[in-house]
């Protein structure tokens, strides 16, 4: 059978399939049909010693610290459905905007199905949102109430209060703030329990529509102010069932193909206020019956994933290129250890690459996966099946390790405003370097006239700014029409999207990323450049730890870069090499600065002349969301990062034009 009749075969398959868990009802509907078709199967696994939850054993029995507990379905209905009557009993009525600022944990999960269950419209707040953002994120939805995690995040909402319109306040765990209108998660349980009403909580469920809104997500803010998408109960409703079709269980599918089922265990730790793990970590599992394990943070999830032993989770690119350096950093110990683990990477990304592998390289293969494979997978938990990658774009070199590994790795692609998934890799034929081809009933175009196609002489397809439609695509901003109407366009009847990215539609309908528009550098010979792929390329790389390319109206490209200090330390003990301690001026030395040149020079090998990096200059500071030049989701605030390192910026190209740059 041709590739081309495979995607036919499938693509027939994906749009036909129908079960039970694809509707078209509400998230509350969705839920409480889910709670009770898998009522004795575990729903929620949680880890004990990390919060003073208010909700105690009396409601949920404790976990052993450091170990993890779980409750059923039904258990987890019982909760939702109390909490919702609790939040009612509050005030909350249908529409009422209620925040969630809070960290991923199984109460996020209780708080927002009993809020949406109860006709509340949730709005989200990051947690390492600053007191300006949380003012922000809260008045401008005109939040009536939030619920916080703790006393901390209590604080930081308190410092803001009068320029807030809150009736209530929530606070998950155990708090010493003595106010009436600040409750405990368990107050609310409670009131809950008294005020419950079986025929009353039903209505509830009845009386929101779909087309009703079910929540304002923010978008990260990376070229400005956060704008809130509206996102309704279709739009995310839609989505469930367009992710379910396509990584379901089919009937159609091989039985050694991953697919979420009853049986799926999922990691969860990305931020529940992104709209990415809302829905493939969130959304998707608890309407599938699938059992979610709460991560105590992403520092300790080496351990939690020991521990819950998942079949799958999402996580974003930064999470996928820390654990290949975790991996190489481990393996850097002897010598030995570091040929054997460099010589297994290149079996795996040929074992990926590879139509038919042959006995040879099946033999070479089998070798490493006993000496390296086997323990990277058991570091995983053991049991994994596959994971999901989104949120930004994943190294192909880094994808084919993985799949090569015998770690599946499925990219997709979407936003904030598409509830968030337009594309994802279908198991039957996972392309690295592909964002994968649409979902079911996502309609897309390419816009050609916004980019100079023969900028990109090595695209198997059209290039241009992609169009969406669809009913998981949002309506629009809140209470920005100017936003609104900039960001959609009518052609031929229909009203679409726009992006803002610039990706390739190859002749068999897979999109491959390439950049957003507003980040393509255009030098001031009137080239343009894509800095993203070329960024991508040092996924791999041993000593770069980030990098980002800069260039627009410059002669040339150019690059910030923070090295791997973890590498260069164990390369500067194996030389002989006697480095200053101070990473400040490790950047200024010269050595250092070489042993980075040799690592562009690698990925410039790749690049065609123009896209090459001419010069780069070296940082000590890592780029995270705490000090502001990652967003939440780990994606580089570009301005954020110019502004910071402005002087470095001024070596790169002199000062009279680096503000530019």
């Amino acid at each position: 059978m041709t590739g081309g009749d495979r995607t036919a075969d499938w693509r027939t398959a994906e749009r036909e399939y129908t079960d039970e868990v694809i509707g078209d009802d509400t998230l509350g509907e969705m839920f409480a049909a889910s709670a009770e078709r898998n009522a004795d199967t575990t729903a929620q696994l949680y880890k004990g010693g990390v919060y003073d939850r208010s909700l105690t054993d009396d409601v949920i029995a404790s976990a052993p610290d450091g170990g993890y507990a779980a409750i059923s379905y039904e258990r987890m209905n019982d909760l939702v459905r109390h909490l919702a009557a609790g939040f009612r009993d509050l005030g909350v009525s249908a529409d009422t905007r209620v925040g969630i600022f809070a960290d991923t944990r199984m109460e996020w999960a209780l708080c927002d199905f009993a809020l949406l269950s109860a006709g509340s419209v949730v709005t989200t707040v990051y947690t390492d949102s600053s007191t300006n953002q949380v003012e922000y994120l809260l008045s401008d939805p005109n939040a009536s109430a939030v619920v916080v995690e703790n006393e901390a995040l209590l604080q930081r909402v308190l410092a803001v209060e009068d320029d807030l319109s809150l009736s209530f306040i929530v606070v998950m765990d155990d708090h010493d703030v003595d106010r009436e209108d600040v409750y405990s998660l368990a107050g609310v349980y409670r009131r809950g329990v008294e005020a419950f009403d079986e025929a009353t909580y039903r209505s509830w469920l009845t009386e929101r529509e779909p087309d009703d809104l079910a929540g304002l997500i923010y978008t990260s803010g990376t070229t400005g102010q956060p704008k809130g998408v509206r996102l309704t109960h279709r739009n995310f409703r839609a989505n469930v069932n367009q992710t379910r079709r396509r990584i379901g269980p089919r009937p159609d599918k091989h039985p050694d193909l991953p697919a979420i089922t009853t049986d799926t265990r999922s990691v969860a730790f990305l931020p529940l206020a992104h709209v990415f793990e809302r829905l493939a970590g969130h959304f998707l599992m608890y309407a599938s019956g699938a059992a979610v394990g709460y991560a105590e943070s992403p520092d300790t999830l080496a351990d939690d994933l020991g521990k819950l032993r998942p079949t799958t989770g999402a996580s974003v690119p930064r999470v996928y290129e820390r654990i290949y350096d975790t991996m190489r950093t481990e393996a850097g110990q002897s010598a030995i250890k570091e040929r054997i683990f460099e010589w297994s990477m290149d079996v795996a990304r040929a074992y990926a690459r590879a139509d038919d592998p042959g006995p040879l390289l099946s033999a070479k293969h089998s070798l490493a996966d006993r000496l390296v494979y086997s323990t990277v997978t058991e570091r995983l938990g053991g049991n994994v099946e596959y994971m999901v990658s989104g949120g930004g774009s994943l190294s192909k070199t880094l994808c084919e390790t993985f799949l090569g590994m015998g770690i599946t790795v499925i990219e997709g692609y979407g936003l904030t405003e598409t509830s968030p998934v337009l594309t994802v890799n279908p198991p039957e034929d996972i392309r690295p370097g592909t964002l994968g081809p649409p979902v079911q009933d996502v309609e897309v175009r390419i816009d050609t006239a916004v980019v100079d196609g023969s900028e990109f002489d090595d695209a198997d397809g059209e290039v241009g700014e992609l169009l969406v439609a669809g009913p998981n695509v949002t309506d629009g901003y809140w209470n920005d029409a100017d936003a609104t109407a900039a960001a959609f366009t009518e052609l031929d009847g229909t009203r679409w999207f726009r992006t803002g990215d610039i990706v390739e539609q190859t002749r068999d309908g897979y999109l491959v990323y390439h950049d957003r528009i507003k980040e393509l550098l255009v030098l001031s010979t009137g080239k343009n450049v894509a800095p993203q792929p070329i960024e991508d390329a040092f996924a791999t790389s041993e000593r770069v730890d980030q990098v980002m390319v800069v260039g627009d109206d410059q002669k040339y490209v150019a690059a910030l870069v923070v090295p791997n200090f973890e590498a260069l330390e164990r390369w500067a003990e194996n030389e002989g090499i006697d480095l200053p301690s101070d990473p400040e001026a490790q950047c200024e030395d010269e050595r250092v600065r070489q042993w980075v040149q040799e690592a562009v020079d690698e990925v410039n090998a790749d690049l065609e002349r123009v896209e090459r990096i001419k010069a780069f200059e070296l940082v000590s500071r890592e780029w995270t969301a705490e000090n502001d030049l990652l967003t939440p989701s780990m994606k580089k605030k570009r301005r954020n990062i110019r502004g910071e390192f402005r002087e470095k910026l001024r070596e790169l190209y002199g000062p009279e034009q680096f503000e530019s740059a």
